[in-house]
């Protein structure tokens, strides 16, 4: 037992677990969704069966955040157009405020009587070796939870699921790179529970491999590896990055050491005066690209994004501008992509270094390149047996870089779409903005989550 942890945890369940109350009214929300579904089913005349999955068909879902997932289970020799095409029209039917979403094939996520739902097509499947789709495990994965998972440690899931929330790293899509529900949910099977898993993972390292069934495991090149308990050829931890890792363990290790309620539930930081902010950038330099947020699901946003900054960052550093830090933040319909340079300017030559004189070839193809090219301003020249040459540099200023390259890029299809309608590159003092508050208390206040 974590010294101090008890009272916190139990207060942290009072708050999260749902109520006979609440769960009776999700069951009737879920038969009432399965009586629409099946009229909508009967139009299709295919023999299409249902499946609820996920937390709320477990148990294991938080009260404040509840979703329907509701698989369509199709036979397996429907084709592929048509599962799209009746999948999409029942969902399409059924739910308001939806949107199209791709997971292999697409599926539409919206509401129905004011709750969160998925409804999602698949082919029916006893193994995950005859799957014809990645989303055809999820019933599966169900099953096996379902099977697996003692209830008393639903509230284990529950435990894990907030923490994961209040220090940010819930949720395996794009926009977090994080934990899964079901992740939580085989993580608390390996480890019986959540104080268990907390006193374990302080000394996770990258490349850390679990396993609830025995064989051979493959090698991913993942900071964590969990074998899928129904599917040995997938890592069900893929979506893990190593930034969530790291927080992950930096968290536990915290939590071990001083167990307190902000954890769970972190106070939300209060942004600081542009003048405050002004004061700690004072000794930094950094520089913004930004643009209208292309009108797009996060899960094809958030990959762009990091796309764009590694691209942006490899082009700064390709004409000599160290970059210290990058990041990207989302302001209602505005993205920006800030870049912390070690300078802004550079000097206006640059000594080049060649071969060694030893490699002829090559020492002959160096002076031949460089003798009468345009930014050289003295001819190649020997020292310590190696060839020099002083040339211009092509960009001394990061701005003008910025300005004249980055729509040259290739930062993904809807961010190049997005810098084309304009884009527009921001001096440090262009970004000491009321919408830019937030991410800069963040970002420089050195705080994480539960410490604030």
């Amino acid at each position: 037992m974590i010294p101090g942890s008890a009272p916190i945890e139990k207060k942290v369940l009072q708050k999260i677990t749902p109520s006979a109350v609440e769960k009776k009214h999700i069951q009737q929300v879920i038969e009432a969704l399965k009586k629409q579904v099946k009229k909508e089913i009967k139009k299709t005349q295919i023999p299409i069966t249902i499946q609820l999955v996920g937390s709320t068909a477990k148990d294991t879902y938080i009260r404040t955040s509840i979703d329907i997932d509701l698989f369509l289970v199709f036979p397996p020799t429907t084709p592929r157009k048509i599962l799209q095409e009746k999948g999409l029209a029942i969902g399409r039917a059924l739910l308001t405020e939806q949107e199209e979403c791709y997971a292999e094939h697409p599926y539409v996520r919206g509401l129905f009587q004011g709750v969160k739902t998925e409804l999602v097509p698949c082919y029916k499947i006893t193994s995950a070796t005859q799957k014809l789709s990645a989303v055809d495990r999820t019933p599966l994965h169900t099953t096996y939870v379902k099977n697996h998972l003692k209830a008393t440690q639903k509230k284990e899931v529950r435990l894990l699921k907030q923490f994961l929330k209040g220090i940010g790293c819930y949720g395996a899509e794009a926009e977090i790179e994080g934990f899964s529900g079901y992740l939580c949910e085989i993580v608390v099977l390996r480890f019986g529970t959540f104080q268990h898993l907390i006193e374990q993972a302080r000394t996770w390292q990258p490349g850390v491999t679990l396993t609830l069934t025995s064989g051979p495991i493959p090698n991913f090149s993942t900071p964590l590896t969990f074998i899928d308990p129904v599917d040995s050829k997938r890592n069900v931890a893929s979506a893990l990055s190593p930034e969530k890792f790291h927080l992950f363990i930096e968290a536990c290790t915290s939590y071990y050491e001083n167990p307190r309620l902000t954890f769970f539930f972190p106070r939300q930081p209060v942004p600081w005066s542009l003048k405050q902010i002004q004061k700690h950038l004072t000794t930094k330099s950094f520089i913004g690209v930004a643009f209208h947020k292309p009108d797009i699901i996060a899960e094809n946003l958030y990959p762009q994004l990091r796309k764009a900054i590694r691209s942006i960052r490899d082009l700064c550093e390709q004409h000599g501008f160290s970059i210290l830090d990058a990041s990207f933040t989302i302001h209602k319909n505005q993205v920006y992509l800030l870049f912390h340079p070690k300078t802004l300017l550079l000097s206006k030559t640059i000594l080049h270094a060649g071969p060694p004189i030893s490699l002829k070839h090559n020492a002959q193809e160096f002076i031949q390149k460089w003798k009468h090219h345009p930014r050289t301003l003295q001819q190649p020249f020997e020292k310590d047996k190696r060839l020099y040459v002083q040339i211009e540099r092509e960009y001394t200023d990061i701005r003008t870089l910025l300005n004249e390259q980055v729509n040259h890029l290739s930062l993904g299809k809807h961010i190049d779409l997005a810098l084309r309608d304009g884009c527009t590159i921001l001096d440090q003092k262009d970004l000491l903005r009321d919408d830019l508050r937030l991410f800069w208390t963040t970002y420089l206040d050195n705080k994480m989550p539960w410490e604030r």
